[in-house]
């Protein structure tokens, strides 16, 4: 076991936390089918799912208060609880995990690095998603927002889990697919691995600057496991 892995030759790298949507499972049918479930009970234009793609990652209240253009919190509230129903039913299991995931958080396992799911998706939901793919026994802990919109900012979610673990910013690696992750981990002076398999452009990552780009998962292997 190795409990020394390094990042760029000379950062060691005890903790690894993941994005989950675009970055372990793609969840595209899933989450665009509620995102236009939503929007048909609001009587509301619905987009196609290809159309929706971008919104993929940001928190709910950000892409619905776009989608409808409004700063009404009531009707915002609203539109995330009719996606929530669909959600909680049926959308959550319209998913697929990325072919090699489940080899590279097992073989980062046996690097001897803490895993984390740190997802703006409510835990609640990531939970059951983990555990409904068979990655839940990867997972040191799972973490995401609360149902009422609390820690579904990726900074803020980040610093909540380095508080509750105890984890050295130093030493802890952030992984995602949008800007979001990115920006959430520098905020918090963790390192940064950007995936360009999710939704995040590569010209959206790129901008950002993380630390590492990453075209596959077993990519990811290679360059933090010495």
């Amino acid at each position: 076991m190795n409990n020394n892995v390094m990042l760029g030759g000379d950062r060691v790298v005890r903790a690894v936390l993941f994005d989950l949507d675009g970055t372990l499972t793609d969840p595209k049918e899933g989450i665009t089918r509620c995102m236009q479930y939503a929007l048909g009970k609001l009587e509301r234009p619905t987009p196609t799912a290809d159309a929706l793609v971008a919104y993929i990652g940001p928190p709910l209240q950000h892409t619905f208060a776009q989608l409808l253009a409004t700063d009404d919190n009531v009707l915002v509230d609203q539109a995330v609880a009719y996606y929530r129903e669909r959600f909680a039913s049926e959308g959550m299991y319209e998913n697929a995990v990325y072919p090699g995931v489940a080899a590279m958080l097992a073989e980062l396992k046996r690097a001897g690095l803490r895993l984390f799911l740190a997802t703006s998706k409510p835990h609640v939901f990531a939970e059951q998603i983990v555990a409904h793919f068979g990655l839940a026994c990867y997972f040191d802990g799972v973490y995401g927002a609360e149902l009422d919109g609390r820690l579904s900012d990726k900074a803020e979610l980040i610093a909540e889990i380095l508080r509750a673990e105890q984890l050295d910013a130093a030493t802890t690696l952030m992984v995602g697919d949008r800007l979001h992750d990115i920006v959430g981990g520098k905020h918090n002076g963790v390192s940064t691995a950007a995936v360009t398999f999710g939704y995040g452009s590569r010209a959206e990552l790129e901008a950002h600057q993380p630390d590492l780009l990453i075209d596959s998962p077993a990519a990811l292997v290679q360059r933090i496991v010495a």
